[in-house]
């Protein structure tokens, strides 16, 4: 993938940036030159085009772009008239340079331009390309350095978006590169498979659809780059227009492939040539959708605009679970609690989502963790405010005082320190990381939970019916819609999209709960399924056979797909 970022190389090019190791923060992970050769071979269509890399790294795009023209007929030096790249790393530009001009057979000095691409784009008579090609970089927005973050905002804010503190800054990238287009022009990138799902990129998703006639997605389920666990697809956006048509609304083709290698052996009109386009709805809906046919795609559309339908969300509040700031100090075991005179300052707590392994976790199960000496304590302080600790818990205080605990930043910023907020006990619990079915578990325990589980909490529905009717096909298959997943293959719901699942306006005579907790304990989850696809799809809410079958079948669909990817993913690693 090619290399560019901002003074302090801080990109992972696998898509995903995290506090990596070194060598991934300069940037590991590049785009081979075959699937640069396969990109521009699809964008570029005449030899007189003008091409831009808005990132161009050490020049693959670039490399890529010139061979594509020569084949088209540009030969010589006189390529170089139709090649911009622009490379914020001196280094890096340098090493473009050099890879163009054995090529071109002259200096590509005025081809690369080592400069901030946003800076470059904000330039009076700035030129307009027929082509943008290329692999932006992905880099969170706390760590995109000013003031190139406040210039790439300002281009979001002057074209009509509006980030936030969320928005990665492969996004303005995008943004701003077809903003370069002329009429009629293509685009075509290597960006994170978060533009189908996340929130910060669902503006994106409307001026996409918004700015092209067609747009062209390829998902592979198989990661393209070897060591990053970020799913990653080819964008391939035609047709550029100044502005949405009404008669000729975007046309949105969603293509999958099983592995790069597929998709290089083959033409880019032979990998688009089955793709069946997709009626886009604007707004918030994410385009994992996209992955179904035309028609399951009506179907749950039909679905939740249906009065047969509500989301969880009229039900009951979603929220994250604790968050301590220092789990190793906050959260016990039993010895530990009994062997520092703990007792009467912690609460239970559910700390893993392995400790839910039914529909129901009750105080007996709960104290079967304890005995255990699993982590199943938070020490709770808040009654205590005003009041000075004394003895053990004193002496436990001062311990994380030593320890610096207090220093972290979530400790630091509450007064005081050791006063864990927002503990509550829920009536349920909702997973956050999903397998294979977005389980909430009702809470008989007294128990709270950390962050890694979120707390569902009645707004005056029985917590029993709620979680009981949330054993279906309808919710299951919304789930795989409203959440996202990376390249390990779990599900992953935040607590507003869990919000939006699926559920029956009427909470109806589902399989009872503890029927429902035995089957699941006996990994019989499919019984628990078919028993309320008969008692609530079919017999309350009034699902023809077909229907019921369509449902159950978009959920297998979706949630395996996620799951080739992970089993992929790990043979790709055991194999590399």
């Amino acid at each position: 993938m090619d290399t560019s970022t901002m003074e302090t190389p801080q990109r992972s090019h696998s898509g995903r940036f995290t506090e990596l190791d070194a060598d991934k923060l300069r940037g590991g992970y590049y785009t081979s030159s075959e699937l640069a050769r396969w990109l521009c071979a699809w964008a570029i269509r005449g030899s007189g085009e003008m091409v831009l890399e808005p990132s161009c790294g050490d020049g693959t795009f670039l490399e890529a772009a010139s061979a594509r023209l020569e084949a088209l007929g540009a030969h010589g030096p006189a390529r170089a008239n139709h090649l911009r790249g622009i490379e914020i790393i001196p280094d890096e530009a340098d090493k473009a340079r050099k890879r163009l001009e054995a090529g071109l057979g002259m200096r590509a000095a005025d081809v690369v331009e080592n400069s901030d691409f946003f800076s470059w784009w904000s330039r009076p008579g700035r030129p307009e390309f027929d082509v943008v090609v290329g692999n932006p970089p992905f880099i969170r927005y706390q760590s995109f350095p000013e003031p190139h973050r406040s210039r790439a905002m300002d281009i979001m804010h002057e074209l009509g978006l509006s980030p936030n503190r969320l928005t990665n800054i492969w996004v303005p990238f995008v943004v701003a590169a077809a903003a370069t287009l002329k009429e009629g022009g293509r685009m075509a990138l290597v960006l994170p498979a978060e533009l189908l799902q996340v929130s910060y990129a669902a503006q994106l998703r409307s001026f996409l659809t918004d700015r092209f006639g067609r747009v062209n997605l390829i998902a592979c389920n198989e990661l393209f780059f070897e060591k990053a666990q970020q799913e990653v697809l080819l964008l391939l956006a035609d047709e550029a227009r100044p502005a949405p048509s009404a008669s000729n609304p975007c046309k949105v083709n969603l293509t999958e492939s099983e592995s790069v290698a597929d998709i290089l052996k083959r033409t880019p009109r032979d990998v688009l040539r089955d793709a069946s386009p997709k009626t886009v709805c604007h707004g918030s809906e994410k385009w994992l959708k996209y992955f179904l046919n035309a028609e399951e795609i009506s179907f749950m559309r039909a679905l939740r605009a249906g009065a047969n339908t509500t989301e969880l969300g009229t039900y009951a509040s979603v929220n994250v679970g604790v968050v301590t700031g220092k789990n190793q100090f906050f959260v016990m075991r039993e010895s530990e609690v009994e062997e520092l005179g703990l007792q009467g300052y912690t609460i239970p707590l559910i700390g893993r989502s392995a400790h839910l392994d039914g529909a129901i976790v009750d105080k007996a199960r709960w104290r079967a963790l304890a005995d255990e000496d699993q982590r199943v304590h938070l020490l709770h302080l808040a009654p205590i405010n005003g009041t000075e600790p004394k003895g053990a818990l004193a002496s436990y205080i001062r311990l994380g005082e030593v320890q610096e605990v207090n220093k972290g930043y979530k400790c630091s910023v509450r007064t005081p320190w050791y006063a864990v907020p927002s503990v509550y006990v829920p009536d349920a619990f909702v997973f956050r990381q999903i397998y294979d079915f977005p389980r909430i578990v009702l809470n008989e325990a007294d128990a709270t939970a950390t962050d890694t589980i979120h707390r569902l909490r009645s707004y005056g529905a029985d917590p029993r019916a709620i979680v009981s009717n949330s054993y279906s096909y309808l919710t299951a298959a919304s789930a795989e819609i409203e959440g996202r997943s990376y390249g390990g293959g779990v599900l992953e719901l935040e607590p507003t999209e869990a919000q939006k699942l699926l559920m029956p306006a009427t909470l109806g005579d589902a399989l009872p709960l503890e029927e429902c907790d035995a089957l699941i304990r006996a990994g019989r989850l499919e019984n628990v399924l078919e028993e309320n696809n008969r008692r609530i799809l079919m017999r309350q809410m009034g699902l023809s056979k077909a229907e019921c079958a369509m449902l159950r079948g978009i959920w297998e669909k979706m949630r395996n797909r996620r799951l080739g990817r992970r089993r992929a993913g790990k043979k790709t690693r055991s194999t590399g």
